[in-house]
């Protein structure tokens, strides 16, 4: 049995390590391409038709925020189109109305889309829309964004290769310094934007639309096999059927798109738990496609990473859970001192992780680099730890096919600690069984970092420790939201 246990956690060590190092080769990849910066593309009077998406279901709170935005696009009204894909059963659809009517007014091409029935959820939306689209393009905006007025400008122009299917942006924060969670995932998510994204369009490997803040070439779309609904992420499905056909993407780091991050924890989890799964479903789906197509080696190896990349959620809740058994097991087994010794290797990968997000941090805040990654890398990679069990759910549920409704992030129009949330109806209350689960993971990795004390081995005690604040603060923080939402 001790080998046994030995063994599984080694396994699960293993694929962490291998995750990391396949984040160090992005960096060195993402720094080459720093020193190899390419100009926007001259447009040359390239101005072609374009229709905007904007997929809505019930968003009461920053719809009119958003088609504004649109409205205001630097871009002749002649070629320009939008459709409003309206989803909604509330309010929203009144505001939108009431919207699209005072545009119109004004010459603006749009129009309100509402579907006979709510099927396929956004992916459905999507397709509806696209089969009436006039434009040769078709950019595509959730409703927590708030696009820049040139962004069609900066974008087209890379369209003038005829390869090229889609150009994605970098999504920027209107909330960042809320409070400590949407730095975190402010934190996160410009490492995804500058380091994943552009490493990957560096190594000339596969990169996604992020299903928002990008455009796609429509013919792209009909070519790749058009929206399908069966994942939760249909815009990395579709992006994976576009390049298998051979389609080109274009990265634009330098272009930020700003947009709203969830404020409360349940969002967050109903956010973590769309990408997570979703990103499951897809790998089940086109893994074997990637392995068996044309692409080079080193792109295959990328893109197995990147289409697995939720699943480190899987190996870390499993390592952590099989970390404290190895303490006792490594105390009544001193002839094994030898093999953990060797497991120092480990370290690597957490320092090629560190480093990874050091480089995002540098680029994208250079004034204040290190005094904010000292501050943030520690919180962040235990509320990650803290979230591993929820995640690592979202991640076995999409590999082994359980199929579950569309769940929307609900969106807040909050910017400022001024704003307030709690009249948001979009919010429910109540507890997911998870959460006692996170509760007692809380105690149990507490347990631990007793148990490294009791041993006098102080190797794991750190970790132990990271763990037990991290599942106590997703515990703290999904309880508080619970009562707060109820007493609301």
């Amino acid at each position: 049995m001790a080998y046994f246990i030995i063994l599984i956690y080694s396994f699960f060590l293993l694929l962490i390590f291998l995750f990391s190092l396949g984040q160090l080769h992005l960096s060195s990849h993402y720094l080459r391409r720093l020193k190899h910066k390419k100009d926007q593309p001259e447009s040359k009077g390239f101005l072609p038709a374009v229709t905007v998406q904007l997929p809505v279901y019930n968003e009461l709170y920053v719809i009119e925020r958003l088609i504004q935005a649109v409205a205001e696009f630097d871009y002749p009204q002649d070629r320009l189109e939008i459709q409003v894909l309206d989803d909604s059963t509330d309010e929203t659809v009144h505001i939108i109305a009431q919207k699209v009517v005072e545009l119109k007014a004004q010459g603006l091409a749009i129009s309100h889309i509402r579907r006979p029935k709510r099927k396929d959820f956004k992916a459905g939306a999507l397709q509806y829309g696209m089969e009436k689209a006039k434009g040769e393009f078709i950019a595509i905006f959730d409703a927590d964004f708030v696009p820049p007025k040139d962004f069609l400008r900066k974008t087209l122009p890379y369209f003038q290769n005829e390869k090229t299917g889609v150009v994605q942006t970098r999504w920027g924060h209107l909330n960042k310094d809320y409070s400590l969670l949407t730095k975190l995932q402010a934190f996160g998510l410009d490492a995804h934007f500058s380091v994943e994204q552009g490493g990957r369009k560096a190594a000339g490997s596969f990169i996604n639309f992020n299903g928002t803040a990008g455009v796609w070439r429509k013919s792209c779309i009909i070519d790749a096999g058009e929206w399908s609904a069966d994942t939760l992420t249909e815009d990395l499905d579709l992006s994976y059927r576009a390049q298998l056909k051979g389609w080109e993407f274009e990265y634009l780091e330098e272009v930020v798109t700003p947009a709203e991050l969830p404020v409360l924890m349940p969002a967050i989890k109903s956010q973590q738990y769309r990408w997570n799964k979703g990103a499951a479903e897809t790998a089940k789906k086109n893994l074997g496609k990637v392995i068996r197509s044309k692409i080079g080696f080193f792109n295959k190896v990328h893109a197995t990473f990147h289409l697995l990349n939720s699943s480190v959620f899987v190996s870390l809740l499993f390592a952590a859970l099989f970390s404290i058994p190895v303490l006792f097991i490594k105390a009544a087994h001193p002839e094994l001192n030898l093999l953990f010794h060797l497991g120092g290797i480990f370290l690597i990968g957490f320092f090629s992780i560190a480093y990874f997000y050091w480089i995002s941090t540098k680029r994208i805040y250079p004034e204040k680099s290190f005094q904010y990654y000292i501050k943030t890398l520690p919180p962040f990679l235990i509320i990650s730890m803290g979230l591993s069990l929820h995640n690592a759910v979202a991640v076995l549920e999409g590999l082994l096919g359980r199929k579950t409704p569309f769940i929307r992030t609900p969106k807040f129009n909050i910017q400022n600690k001024k704003d307030s949330w709690k009249e948001n109806i979009y919010l429910k209350g109540g507890l997911h069984p998870l959460t006692l689960l996170e509760g007692l993971l809380c105690l149990y990795f507490l347990f631990g970092v007793m148990a490294g004390i009791y041993l006098n081995d102080w190797g794991l005690i750190i970790f132990h420790a990271m763990l037990s604040t991290g599942f106590g603060s997703i515990f703290y923080h999904s309880l508080r939201s619970a009562f707060q939402l109820k007493r609301g």
